[in-house]
């Protein structure tokens, strides 16, 4: 499974959301998608976590929490169509 993280600010890093997301278990991978034209982030990222029980413990702690300003949604990433 892969979390969807969104509301996010444009000045979030792989680095932070690792730091984050490392409270509720081993981080597997990170990716905060860019813009093609500017290169810049475009306000949300996708988290894996080592088991499905820490990214649920991370998904119903996080959703909603304000971080960096903003209040976060966290979810279930969808798969892509």
């Amino acid at each position: 499974m892969s979390i969807y993280v969104g509301n996010l600010p444009y000045e979030v890093t792989e680095a932070d959301l690792n730091f984050v997301f490392s409270d509720y278990g081993s981080v597997k991978r990170v990716h905060v998608p860019t813009d093609r034209d500017t290169g810049r982030p475009r306000g949300f990222a996708f988290v894996e976590l080592e088991t499905k029980a820490n990214e649920t413990n991370a998904i119903e702690t996080l959703d909603g929490a304000e971080w960096m300003g903003r209040t976060m949604k966290v979810d279930e990433a969808r798969p892509r169509r």
